[in-house]
């Protein structure tokens, strides 16, 4: 009996051999030599889009973009359209003035500054093949041009508002470590863009001398993908918290904007708030209602809702100069500050009262669990 168990366990694992061997054919498995065989490029596995430190995932779907209530400025440019949007990442605050000086100037003897990382703009930009230097961006190649075009423009302070006392904000916003968490002001769209350029230069620069594969653009979200997050999965919301209101039950304002005529107080901030003062939208993302309205990466047209897809829509014209700003600001009323609310900057001004974020790409299907 115990022979014969011998004989049959011996046969079994030749059996197993036999089909480990012959797996190749039996599956469909591809021999990884080549041998005339087509087996694709090797060595480009283990790609997995991380996480850039600062955003939040945004999963992909589908809502009805446009006015979620009556159209009180009767401009008629925010019609409803329902559209769908892919994944994407996004900063969970807008950038900060800290978050922009180590842009300027850098950390680590400003090795990663974007002294280093010239030219920038132009026809060098990873944005080139849609926009540069004979329409939207400049090419920066010099201290000089980052002086010129990249670096705050502190005077927005003083030169925005009539008989207004703002040279204490003027000296001290950008430069002094009180307003580090708050967010920066005075910067362009072209510089917005820039930006996201050097961001991801910098980011890929490490990634590459650390053997790994780069991580898609940073750039700024459509107009689109802003509304979509803004509203954080609450379909038709009017604001991102979902509620109808601007305060709570107990009369506390739910974002940094003016709440009445002549007051500004009312929120608890007389100007800018620090960066997430104030209660996250289901999706993580704070003050995309209030603080400083945002820059988007759309050009600006009346019309451009029923123009674009409705597959992750975006209206690309590097020959218009104005540009969409979503959100509203802390001296805007609270129309302003609706999800559905669209407005527009000419793409050379620098305000007191926009700043941005940056948005990512999400590749490929998503499995559902990186959202």
């Amino acid at each position: 009996m115990k022979l014969w168990n011998l004989r049959k366990a011996s046969f079994l694992l030749q059996i197993l051999t036999l089909a480990l061997l012959s797996q190749a054919c039996i599956f469909g498995g591809k021999n990884k030599k080549g041998d005339g065989e087509l087996i694709g490029v090797l060595n480009r596995e283990g790609w997995k889009q991380e996480l850039p430190y600062g955003m939040v995932s945004i999963p992909p779907g589908t809502f009805h973009m446009g006015q979620a209530d009556q159209d009180v400025a009767s401009s008629k440019i925010a019609m409803n359209k329902q559209i769908t949007i892919s994944g994407f990442y996004m900063d969970d605050t807008e950038i900060t003035n800290n978050e922009y000086r180590q842009f300027i100037q850098g950390n680590d003897g400003a090795s990663d500054g974007v002294s280093n990382f010239l030219p920038i703009g132009g026809d060098s930009s990873i944005f080139a093949i849609r926009y540069n230097k004979n329409t939207a961006l400049p090419e920066i190649v010099d201290q000089q041009g980052i002086t010129d075009e990249l670096y705050p423009d502190t005077l927005v302070w003083i030169n925005d508002f009539t008989h207004h006392m703002g040279d204490p904000m003027a000296q001290y916003y950008y430069s002094h470590p009180a307003y580090d968490d708050y967010p920066v002001v005075g910067v362009t769209w072209k510089a917005a863009m820039l930006f996201c350029e050097w961001r991801t230069k910098y980011m890929n620069q490490v990634r590459t001398d650390d053997g790994k594969f780069p991580m898609p653009n940073f750039r700024l979200p459509s107009e689109a993908e802003w509304e979509y997050a803004a509203r954080g999965g609450r379909d038709m919301a009017k604001y991102p918290w979902g509620s109808p209101y601007v305060r709570n039950a107990k009369g506390c304002a739910l974002a940094n904007f003016k709440p009445g005529r002549g007051n500004y107080y009312d929120d608890g901030f007389s100007y800018t708030a620090p960066v997430a003062s104030y209660y996250a939208n289901d999706y993580g993302l704070y003050d995309m209602a209030g603080n400083v309205a945002e820059w988007c990466e759309d050009a600006f047209n009346p019309a451009s809702v029923p123009l674009v897809w409705d597959l992750n829509p975006t209206y690309y014209d590097g020959n218009q100069p104005l540009k969409l700003i979503r959100g509203g600001s802390w001296k805007d009323v609270a129309f302003l500050i609706e999800t559905g609310t669209r407005t527009f900057e000419h793409q050379d001004s620098a305000t007191s009262y926009i700043g941005f974020r940056c948005a990512m790409t999400y590749l490929g299907r998503s499995s559902g669990f990186e959202f």
